[in-house]
């Protein structure tokens, strides 16, 4: 809170602003945590010990700003973990297919939050926040084309070894849609982004919930072929 404070962009946060006092918001993440361990203790075991294993990952990530220039790396490692807990709630066991996903997940988060990393570099500079954006500067393009390559490859892999097993060459065809997709939409986000212009940063990082949901309905058509 003391280093939102100082960022302009997130000065108006309910906890700098002092909208929201520390106690509520101490009493109502108790009472969020609650309902999360509630719905996860309906899960089978494998999936109650991934979903406490995943707390560790949400208690570094917040701090990861202060000791490393890869925050993003941390907040892909904690965002993502749903691919691994999710996969094994339905099966019972993690398949190499959910650890490709999970993959390709932390790669897309390295790719959109350095575009929205890109909006509080001065800030972040002048407060001594680390992030990648501060770390790539000019050379952020060529990373983003790494992270979108890693984020289509990963994702490739993980829809062939999940839909192969079907035997259904009509819905493989279907969810390889999926990644293609996904990457043309990657692509477009690099040559439209302007690392310089906040506004543009975040209109791109934004767009980012599009980019989610085109697998997404490619994957579900699949499903009903």
């Amino acid at each position: 809170r003391k280093l939102d404070a100082q960022v302009a962009r997130t000065t108006s946060r309910p906890i700098p602003s002092g909208q929201v006092t520390v106690r509520n918001a101490v009493i109502w993440m108790g009472l969020q945590s609650l309902g999360g361990v509630a719905i996860l203790l309906t899960f089978n075991w494998l999936a109650i010990q991934l979903g406490l294993a995943s707390i560790l990952l949400l208690l570094v990530y917040p701090f990861a700003k202060r000791f490393t220039w890869w925050p993003q790396a941390f907040l892909g490692l904690a965002f993502n973990f749903g691919a691994l807990l999710a996969w094994a709630a339905v099966a019972g066991q993690i398949h190499l297919a959910a650890l490709f996903l999970y993959g390709s997940g932390i790669a897309w988060t390295l790719f959109y939050d350095t575009i929205y990393a890109h909006q509080d570099k001065e800030d972040d500079a002048l407060v001594g926040i680390k992030s990648t954006a501060l770390l790539f500067g000019s050379e952020t393009y060529r990373w983003l084309k790494w992270f979108m390559v890693f984020a289509v490859a990963l994702m490739m892999i993980a829809v062939l070894m999940a839909i192969l097993p079907s035997g259904n060459p009509l819905k493989l065809v279907v969810v390889l849609g999926a990644p293609w997709a996904f990457g043309w939409h990657l692509t477009w986000q690099i040559r439209k982004l302007d690392i310089d212009n906040s506004d543009n940063c975040l209109k791109l990082f934004r767009a980012n919930r599009d980019a989610g949901l085109i697998p997404a309905l490619f994957i579900a058509a699949a499903l009903f072929l």
